[in-house]
């Protein structure tokens, strides 16, 4: 049973913001950061299925695709990656890219690589604050300047370069047409109301994406059965006996917790294992004083690890 703070992992990106407020209150003496990890906090933990980061876009990511299960475990990997953004913030005009414009074939994708064409096959579309974006392993996609992302994903670093703008960073034409599912992307699907407090995002085969929306004052129960993250994104709340506030996150798995909401509210993201959003996995305890009597809500807490890198192999890049 586990109920812990995320520890936080800044990671440099050659594309990252300096300006991580109000995601971010640490120093990074002058780094550009580009991505945010969440981990969790016990040294000796198992490692979770998925990983939950920020992503902080001053200039325009590279183009790249994520490897499937299956392709990813070839290449001796423990699995690939599907991954979903949530919009936190936007300036005017920016954009995202999922898909291709039309189908290519492997030779027509190849050659689309190594003469830069593909920067012409993306395609693009255009996001603002609360959007969210599903892509599933396999998809050719891209992110603009001008974005703060909050990124649920299987917990893998498999990526594969297509075009990096110039950065003289290394490109993997071989596995990115071997990963790529080199078509346009299907619709995205419409976020669904479940109850008053909840919406549903995203819904896959890996990872259920919520947001939540609690009143002031108003008092909860979430009670995981599987690996779950919160993320506040507005607002103040214990958690547990944890204080939290905005860019802050909590690792919960087989485990129940209270979560006591400020008067300003709370809004947030939940990310649990699961293919279909859990009916139970959140309740109002004001609406259901009986079961919330039945309840016990301490649980052991588990705070800090020391700093953990991820493995690094030759075929896995990051953006």
């Amino acid at each position: 049973m586990v109920i812990e703070q995320a520890r936080t992992r800044a990671v440099a990106k050659p594309w990252g913001s300096m300006d991580l407020q109000p995601w971010s209150r640490d120093a990074h003496e002058g780094t550009a950061i580009g991505e945010i990890w969440f981990q969790r906090a016990d040294a000796n933990a198992p490692d979770p299925a998925l990983l939950l980061k920020l992503l902080f876009t001053k200039e325009a990511l590279s183009i790249q695709v994520h490897p499937d299960d299956g392709f990813a475990q070839s290449l001796g990997l423990v699995r690939g990656k599907t991954e979903a953004w949530y919009i936190l913030s936007a300036t005017p005009g920016a954009q995202i890219a999922v898909g291709l414009t039309r189908h290519l074939d492997p030779p027509q994708l190849r050659t689309s690589i190594e003469d830069g064409s593909i920067t012409d096959l993306v395609q693009w579309h255009p996001v603002v604050k609360d959007d969210a974006v599903f892509v599933p392993a396999g998809t050719i996609h891209a992110i603009g300047p001008g974005l703060v992302i909050a990124e649920i994903q299987q917990s893998s670093d498999a990526t594969f370069r297509l075009f990096d703008y110039g950065r003289q960073r290394e490109l993997h034409v071989d596995n990115a047409v071997a990963a790529a599912h080199a078509a346009p992307s299907p619709c995205q699907t419409i976020p669904t109301r479940l109850t008053e407090a909840r919406t549903l995002l995203v819904a896959s085969k890996y990872f259920v994406l919520e947001r939540f929306d609690f009143a002031p004052n108003s008092t909860w129960e979430i009670d995981a059965e599987e690996e779950t993250w919160v993320l506040v994104l507005e607002g103040h709340a214990r958690v547990g006996s944890m204080d939290g506030i905005v860019g802050e996150a909590f690792f919960i798995e087989a485990a129940r917790a209270r979560i006591e909401v400020g008067a300003g509210g709370l809004k947030g993201l939940l990310a649990y294992v699961g293919d279909a959003s859990d009916p139970n996995l959140l309740r109002n305890l004001a609406v259901e004083p009986d079961i919330a009597a039945a309840r016990v809500f301490s649980q052991p807490l588990l705070h800090h690890r020391a700093a953990t890198g991820a493995p690094s192999r030759s075929m896995e890049a990051r953006a």
